[in-house]
């Protein structure tokens, strides 16, 4: 396992567990161990003194800045002193991950010729898991999925094995604590990074009162990691909408007087409106909303594709059903254009923007 080195970001760490998991890892052959002491309380430093007279290289945090800032230093210290790996493989320090799980997905990860994410996945409906962590894992899991389309069983899980070219990637995410790790695998998504599920042996000890995760803190900053984007969208396509919504009651107010036909009134006024919302609403999801900094125009002509088919189908929608029900024209269009948003938002952040 010479290409391979493993990774164990430590706050005040259970000391009996992490020495026995550290021997048990050395046992299997695994060389190069580095141990991030992120912060801990005094009474540690001779212990962690004790791991480096052992060998074991212990990068140091002054303070605890989080399991996210911990990878990241780690990250960009690997890269800047260690050259030969072909994986990181980062482990928790309170005894979750058995060291026979980590050494199989080590030999997985140096046996690929791709470079992958792996990650070691847990079983939640085992009955040994705290209610409270099966729960908020398989409800981050669905969420997930909604979102960024990509089934993963064990978001949160510290069993990684990351490849060397992914690590450069990860140094410029986001998040100091554990938001961090979500945002690893929403980069893999978003730029189509493999990623594979190892199936890892369930460990709870003491109702997981090891754990440094903060169920209402962290929860809150996971979540707002996976809604950022559909947030700002929100906000982009009610603005966009405001202007839309603003022009088609303009236009047809004043077309009532000139054109008689009511099928003509609504289509002029949703075009004139579209083409004045369309452009507003692209510079803006452009620039703010996915922050596609591409200059290609390649990504305007798909955008007018998009718009284009999000006006035809507006105004055929709002056509057919205010000649079937014979309501406000206005309203049935605020029907219309809510199913359309939802379509839309995937439709660009999967294949038009990033």
């Amino acid at each position: 396992m010479k290409d391979i080195i493993v990774l164990i970001p430590a706050l005040n760490p259970p000391r009996h567990i992490l020495t026995n998991y550290i021997k048990e890892l050395r046992g299997k052959g695994f060389e190069r161990i580095i141990l991030v002491n992120d912060g801990s309380r005094n009474e540690y430093k001779e212990y962690f003194d004790s791991l480096k007279n052992q060998g074991i290289d212990v990068f140091d945090h002054y303070k605890n800045f989080g399991k996210g800032r911990a990878l990241k230093n780690s990250f960009n210290y690997i890269l800047n002193n260690y050259s030969d790996f072909s994986y990181v493989i980062t482990a928790d320090s309170d005894g979750q991950h058995r060291s026979e799980d980590l050494f199989n997905i080590a030999k997985i990860a140096s046996r690929s010729k791709e470079n992958i994410l792996y990650l070691g996945s847990r079983d939640f409906n085992e009955e040994n898991v705290p209610f409270k962590s099966s729960f908020g894992n398989k409800l981050t899991s669905f969420i997930y999925k909604l979102m960024f389309k990509d089934k993963i069983r064990d978001t949160q899980t510290g069993l990684r094995a990351i490849c060397k070219s992914h690590m450069e990637d990860f140094l410029d995410l986001d998040g100091e604590r554990f938001e961090y790790e979500i945002n690893m695998l929403i980069n893999c998504s978003k730029t189509v990074k493999k990623i594979k599920e190892i199936p890892i042996e369930t460990v709870y000890f003491d109702n997981n009162s090891e754990t440094h995760f903060n169920p209402v803190k962290d929860s809150i900053k996971i979540y707002s990691v996976m809604f950022k984007t559909f947030f700002k969208f929100i906000l982009s396509s009610l603005s966009s909408w405001l202007v839309d919504i603003g022009f088609f009651r303009l236009f047809t107010k004043t077309l009532v007087n000139i054109v008689k036909s009511q099928s003509t009134i609504i289509w002029i006024s949703t075009i004139g409106a579209r083409i004045i919302s369309g452009l507003f609403n692209y510079n803006v999801n452009k620039n703010i909303v996915f922050k596609d900094e591409s200059d290609s125009k390649s990504v305007f002509y798909k955008y007018i594709i998009l718009w284009l088919c999000q006006m035809i189908l507006s105004a055929f929608l709002v056509d057919k059903l205010f000649l079937f029900l014979g309501l406000d024209s206005s309203l049935i269009k605020i029907f219309v254009d809510c199913l359309i948003f939802l379509l839309s938002y995937r439709i660009q952040d999967r294949y038009i923007f990033n």
